[in-house]
């Protein structure tokens, strides 16, 4: 079979190889080990595979195929046009092409499963003999019935098949089964599974088998990850130890573990990760992990699993020397928290192994009477109920905080009909109607523990209670919430039961600053709780279409965070408008600055959510570095959402976000399933002219910026908060025009002037105000500074202020400029590009000086931008 020989992505397209449309992967069993010195992830997949319905078999071909059906085989001159250049190909990018020794002898009609891969070292792919396994359990009654009636397979297809097929009433014994039949031995038939694997893929076939229907229904592929692959990242943590973490996109998992990267290959795992015994594994999964000891190997093994089929672009990893972030310091670290200013540059290892499993690992792992639960076995409670060590997680009171208290539990449907494949529904679930806060924890280095106890646990309840009061139901159990490295290339990153946040997000004034210094934190933990909503428990059919993510993340953002401050409807209002006000000059800017292609929210339009026969695609612009750091699908997103809740009134807006949740959760959709349910609940608005189509045209098909949104800016700018912030400005520029062009002789007496206290966004307008002006003396600019704190303020605050610094050369503030290079990475990027076109030689000398202190723990596609810049 050809696995799409003839797709050629353009350099910056992205292409998902898997062939989905014939086969797809139902669990994956992972067993790694987690190796820093020579920063490697090794170990096996165990893939238990089901092909899919309408492939055609040799059966089929006597009589012809059914109407539908799709060919499994595929182009012989493809395939052999293929084979023929796999050794030219090889001597070209032997780094990029691996093959078994005998791949050569297999044959174009041999069926080849396509899995999504890059830079693995696989060492071999097995079928798993199953056949002790099927002997020796029996499956439920009615499991067992529908056995039966799939005899025609051979008996461990068959039991596969059974397996699958368990209802999740039963999932806790699914995955005991899943379990035993991953430690199964390799098939010792004689026959062997082949493998070749070229740069985005790695293909397996067996000999003699020509159809999907034949194919073994489980195969172990053992492998080890490269260290400098794309999908995990080495590097070194604020305290100065190392870590490893999942990066995400834009190459997902297949440098972590061979996969079906296509979304629409939902799947379930359960994952067992072995790691030096002074780490802490985080991991998306259902329950908290009980460490265990692996022998006398110094290495504890961690295991998570899930229940919830999601795409394996979902699956998150994180292992580090982290502490969990606790309302009281613990005493033994309270001499390695500092205020973080020096995070990870001049951090020493302070502790030996014995020392922090000594004075840490409490810490660690968040048990309030133990530190690691030493050679007892994973504590996965009994039946189908699961149980945790409750100390381990926060169940904050919210009454105490002042936060008004809201009962959802009679707002359960018992009847509710669920559209989802079957899993164990959350959303079904009398309890999880109720439950406001789900159980949570921060991890942070020592460093660092301080300011998120400050901002991050202080917000998470808040942000958790405020989400569900908009949404419903939390669709995860529980939660983790992970600091991670300066290096990381954005704010924030969800996954599920577990969200990574910037360390510049986190709380930048003083313990007494109260909640105004909070407002970038608070908002940023609602855009990353609100994608448990939107992007995880429903998410895009097709990648290209991200605004389905980013775009409802961003104005859910906003309605989560005025809902957790309690704010009125007049403040909520206000608030509002200066951040479309804020977003609009961010997304004007951009588009005036960025290629056509890339501002398309959907750029494969009527074509959306197709794929080849074999269920090959490719996501455009996915690798394009210069999308990485473009917020088009955050913000032309979250505009298409304030426009279609300006039609309808925004509570019935976000009424509608409740019903859609209801109606599409656990599923895959498309930009026209949420439009089309939207104009059939408001059928005035299609009445009124507004059709999908419309919104297709103006929105969503071209690139630029619909009207509306030109007359809707001009509304914003004259908002209350934004007035007010106008009136500073015009004082601002009268005190610098009042220092221009005099001598410096004589000692002048200061005006006094009465500055207005400005919330953290109101800064951020300020600032960008006073960019659009050509001068602005040093007076001026060192007033400025003193009088808001601005090296103290939130990192938004502090990228605009940097900005100022470096158009009017204020030399005595380039010190703010290296602390943000440093240590606000993911926000810094373009501010090299500042300090180079100024072509002033001081400026670029700090941007060379950032450079070199963090390129080697730099995100990166950030590198590669920078250095273009810089070098």
């Amino acid at each position: 079979m050809e696995p799409d020989g003839e797709l050629n992505p353009d350099t910056d397209d992205l292409p998902l190889r898997a062939n989905t449309n014939h086969i797809l992967v139902r669990h994956y069993v992972l067993d790694l080990k987690v190796n820093f010195e020579s920063r490697v992830i090794s170990g096996s997949i165990v893939l238990f595979l089901e092909p899919c319905s309408g492939v055609r078999t040799e059966a089929e071909d006597e009589i012809g195929p059914e109407a539908g059906m799709t060919e499994a085989g595929g182009s012989q001159d493809g395939m052999d046009a293929m084979e023929d250049g796999t050794k030219e190909q090889e001597k070209k990018l032997g780094a990029n092409f691996q093959s078994s020794h005998l791949w050569q002898t297999t044959s174009s009609s041999d069926f080849t499963l396509v899995l999504d891969c890059c830079d693995l070292e696989v060492s071999k792919v097995e079928e798993v003999d199953i056949a002790s396994v099927s002997a020796t359990v029996s499956l439920p009654p009615e499991v067992a019935s529908e056995r039966s009636e799939v005899s025609s397979l051979n008996r461990q297809a068959a039991f596969i098949q059974s397996l699958t097929s368990m209802p999740s009433s039963q999932w806790r014994q699914k995955h005991q089964l899943f379990s035993l039949c991953s430690r199964a031995p390799g098939a010792r038939d004689g026959s062997s599974l082949h493998f070749h694997r070229d740069k985005w893929s790695l293909q397996v076939r067996k000999k003699g088998v020509t159809s999907p229907q034949e194919f073994p229904r489980a195969l172990r592929i053992c492998y080890e990850t490269k260290p400098t692959g794309g999908s995990v990242r080495w590097t070194k943590d604020q305290d100065n130890r190392v870590c490893v973490y999942t990066a995400g996109s834009p190459i997902n998992n297949r440098a972590l573990f061979p996969c079906q990267e296509p979304p629409v290959a939902m799947s379930t795992w359960q994952a067992t990760v072995r790691a030096p015994s002074e780490c802490v594994v985080l991991m998306s999964g259902e329950e908290q992990a009980v460490p265990t000891e692996d022998g006398d190997t110094h290495f504890f093994i961690w295991n998570y699993y899930v229940t919830m089929a999601m795409p394996a672009s979902t699956f998150t990893l994180a292992v580090g020397r982290w502490h969990q972030v606790t309302a009281e310091i613990p005493p033994a670290l309270e001499s390695g928290v500092r205020d973080g200013t020096d995070c990870g540059k001049t951090a020493k290892p302070r502790a030996e192994r014995g020392e922090w499993a000594e004075a840490g690992v409490v810490s660690g792992l968040g048990s309030s009477s133990s530190g690691v639960v030493k050679g007892s076995p994973l504590q996965t409670g009994s039946g189908d109920q699961t149980t945790r060590s409750d100390s381990a997680f926060c169940y904050s009171s919210l009454e105490d905080e002042g936060l008004s208290v809201t009962d959802y539990s009679g707002m359960v449907d018992d009847g509710i009909s669920c559209s989802h494949a079957d899993y164990p529904c959350r959303f079904t679930e009398r309890s999880a109607w109720s439950q406001r806060v789900i159980p949570h924890r921060v991890f942070s280095p020592v460093c660092l523990l301080r300011k998120a106890q400050m901002g991050v646990l202080k917000l998470l309840p808040r942000c958790l209670a405020a989400a569900h009061a908009v949404l419903g139901v939390h669709p995860f159990p529980r939660l983790d919430v992970l600091i991670v490295p300066a290096g990381f290339s954005s704010l924030g990153m969800a996954s599920p039961h577990i969200i990574f946040l910037s360390q510049s997000v986190l709380c930048a004034g003083s313990p007494g600053s109260g909640d105004k210094s909070l407002s970038l934190c608070g908002s940023r933990i609602c855009h990353e709780i609100a994608h448990s909503w939107f992007g995880l428990v429903i998410g895009a059919r097709d990648w290209t279409e991200e605004w389905i993510s980013e775009g409802f993340a961003t104005c859910l953002e906003d309605i989560i965070w005025a809902r957790a401050q309690q704010l009125s409807l007049q403040e909520t209002t206000k608030q509002f408008d200066l951040k479309a006000l804020l977003r609009w000059r961010r997304l004007s800017d951009e588009l005036q600055n960025s290629k056509e292609e890339l501002q398309v929210l959907r750029p494969n339009m009527e074509k959306t959510g197709q794929v080849s026969d074999s269920g090959s695609s490719t996501v455009k612009h996915a690798l394009n570095p210069e999308k990485t750091f473009m917020q088009v699908h955050y913000l032309k997103g979250y505009f298409l959402l304030r426009f279609l809740a300006s039609r309808v009134g925004e509570q019935q807006f976000i009424d509608f976000f409740r019903l859609f949740v209801k109606e599409y959760h656990g599923q895959l959709i498309l930009s026209e399933d949420f439009l089309q349910m939207l104009l059939i609940t408001f059928p005035d608005m299609e009445r009124k002219g507004l059709t999908l189509s419309a919104i297709y045209a103006d929105w969503l098909d071209r690139p630029g910026i619909p009207k509306w949104l030109y007359e809707r800016s001009a509304v914003w700018s004259q908002a209350r908060l934004v007035e007010e912030v106008k009136a500073e400005v015009v004082k601002w520029i009268l005190l610098s025009q009042s220092h221009q062009g005099k001598g410096r002789k004589r000692k002048r007496i200061e005006p006094k002037v009465n500055y207005k206290e400005l919330t953290s966004d109101q800064l951020v307008m300020l600032l960008e105000l006073l960019l659009e002006e050509s001068e602005l003396s040093v007076a001026s600019m060192r007033a400025l500074q003193r009088t808001y704190s601005l090296q103290n303020q939130d990192a938004e605050v502090r990228h605009r202020w940097c900005e100022l610094v470096v158009k009017h050369a204020y030399v005595q503030a380039y010190g703010d400029v290296e602390h943000f290079l440093v240590h606000d990475q993911a926000m810094g990027v373009y501010l090299y590009g500042e300090l180079m076109v100024q072509e002033d030689a001081e400026q670029q000398a700090v941007a060379r000086r950032c450079l070199s202190l963090v390129q080697e723990e730099m995100d990166q596609s950030a590198r590669r931008v920078v250095e273009e810049m810089v070098l």
